[in-house]
């Protein structure tokens, strides 16, 4: 069974910084993308950044020049730092990760439980 496990979330202000980790967990055989989506409340959830194997990174518009995916691979832990906070960045933030389980089989899509951040003063 793979499991990813979030960490990070709180309250900070608007300026503020704050860096989320996400360790996954389990039988793994590869990789396929790992990244951050985010629902604030009465929207839908929409992505935020995401990381592919081949180390491709998109970012939404709307979080670009602000937050960083960082990653460790070796330790299938990926970051994000998230810098410049507003407001509108109120969200609970969700890890996201399409893996090939091992023994290898067909891809598998796997969440974390969420972890919440508000921007507020």
């Amino acid at each position: 069974q793979v499991q990813l496990v979030e960490s990070g979330g709180g309250l900070v202000q608007p300026g503020g910084s704050l860096r989320l980790s996400c360790e996954a967990s389990g039988s793994i055989f590869s990789i396929i993308t790992m990244g951050w989506y985010r629902q604030a409340p009465g929207k839908e959830r929409e992505l935020v950044a995401r990381r592919t194997r081949g180390g491709n990174i998109d970012y939404a518009d709307s979080v670009k020049g602000r937050f960083t995916i960082l990653r460790d691979y070796a330790e299938t832990t990926l970051y994000l730092q998230m810098n410049s906070l507003k407001p509108e960045d109120t969200a609970v933030y969700y890890c996201n990760s399409v893996v090939i389980p091992n023994p290898p089989s067909k891809s598998l899509e796997v969440w974390g439980q969420g972890t919440l951040i508000t921007v507020s003063s």
